[in-house]
């Protein structure tokens, strides 16, 4: 409510915008370029060179106005924080609430539940929406756990201490009797760190275009929110979720114009246009996506309209807090990606997904295992865990990094790095 968007960093207007030009002469604008071009004379740095750069970067600006907003602090103890409330993370809190420790579990989602929200699958024999429900509606009866929903876990610190920012009505129009946000300091005997994992990308030629998404952000769209991010999907990816996002959409009702999958050893798993061992090597549209160009094995070049592009290239651990006290993250070769290494923060226990464990039915006996490590540390008989039936399908990839072709292939788009 009261949110006011609009578009930035072009000239006059997104649909005609003249600074596009920019994208022609790429090779000459190189990082840092302008200031060796711009040095002289001097006095134009501040009054004209400074000024149109920043406004051709899209930095915006602030309204000068005093920030109206005032914030809160708090401070909160536990035996257990569990960060993250996916299936890992949910049954870790679980276990070891009815063990009687005292437990807050943070997620920085709106509700718990993680991966499961934005998947078909089911746990338990009901789907996994409604189990993650269930275990929420069991915390909540709880009087020794504390559940902070849109809560980022933003940083570890010695014995036990983490901070974690509540956004608690920056959603909301402006509340007088309720501050945005309050930032608390948690200490914490013991912490699980289930914080799942992110989806990364492929590196192909012109995959900034508006309409390439991660095949994750696709799922979360269609099965989350009911929403098809468009009309005509390709879906491009190295990994089984390739498939499964393909399905997805078929169920959904949406076209899905083809399936690529890099690896020259994999098999249709629906009915759609199918090519395996086969590269995206350009996107065409302005102000949006129109069509893929891909490489096929054969060499064979084909054209394929779409408006959107789902991308799969894996999946990396999400193991930022673990590095936080100088911990380094070991390569693991079979899901070719970073995971946590061993006792990297003291007390910091990782499981599911932040450390490599990609089936549904493995974050949850982790999520469990983890509970019970901490319970062990903190003097807590542990009690017997039910696991709920879910899915045990093999994370299967070939790792695929990026595509040689020529263009801009980018490998992180907020920042306009490049390969």
């Amino acid at each position: 409510p009261g949110l006011i968007a609009r578009s930035q960093n072009r000239w006059p207007s997104l649909r005609w915008d003249a600074m596009a030009v920019n994208a022609q002469v790429s090779p000459i604008l190189a990082a840092g370029f302008y200031y060796k071009t711009f040095m002289w004379p001097r006095a134009f740095w501040e009054r004209l060179y400074e000024p149109v750069i920043r406004r051709a970067a899209g930095l915006g600006a602030l309204s000068g106005a005093p920030d109206p907003d005032r914030s809160e602090k708090a401070f909160a103890h536990c035996d257990l924080l569990v960060i993250g409330a996916g299936p890992a993370g949910l049954l870790a809190a679980l276990a070891a609430a009815e063990a009687g420790a005292d437990v807050i579990l943070a997620t920085e989602e709106t509700r718990v539940g993680g991966r499961l929200l934005s998947e078909t699958e089911s746990v338990g024999g009901v789907s996994g929406v409604a189990w993650a429900d269930a275990v929420a509606a069991q915390l909540a009866e709880m009087s020794n756990v504390r559940v902070m929903p849109r809560t980022t876990v933003t940083g570890v610190y010695d014995y036990g201490k983490y901070g974690a920012l509540d956004r608690v009505a920056v959603h909301l129009a402006p509340e007088p009797d309720m501050p945005p946000t309050c930032f608390w300091r948690i200490v914490a005997k013991r912490a699980v760190l289930a914080t799942g994992s992110l989806e990364r990308p492929i590196a192909f030629p012109y995959n900034d275009r508006p309409g390439v998404m991660s095949a994750a952000a696709v799922r979360t769209y269609l099965n989350r929110y009911g929403v098809s991010p468009g009309r005509k999907v390709v879906v491009y990816g190295a990994t089984d979720d390739a498939h499964r996002t393909a399905a997805d959409l078929t169920a959904a009702g949406v076209k899905v114009a083809a399936l690529i999958d890099t690896r020259a050893e994999a098999t249709s798993t629906g009915d759609w246009p199918f090519y395996a061992g086969a590269d995206v090597i350009e996107t065409q549209g302005r102000l949006g996506l129109e069509g893929i160009t891909i490489r096929k094995a054969d060499g064979h070049r084909l054209r394929i309209g779409a408006d959107t592009l789902a991308v799969s290239g894996g999946w990396n651990p999400a193991v930022h807090l673990t590095c936080h006290m100088n911990g380094r993250p070991i390569w693991q070769e079979d899901i070719a990606a970073f995971v946590p290494s061993d006792n990297a923060v003291p007390g910091l226990i990782p499981c599911g997904a932040a450390t490599g464990v990609f089936t549904t039915a493995g974050c949850l006996a982790d999520g469990a295992r983890a509970a019970g490590e901490a319970l062990d540390a903190l003097g807590v008989a542990r009690k017997p865990v039910d696991l709920p039936e879910a899915d045990e399908t093999p994370y299967a990839l070939t790792p695929k990094w990026t595509v040689g072709a020529p263009g801009r292939a980018w490998l992180d788009l907020q920042n306009d790095v490049t390969t």
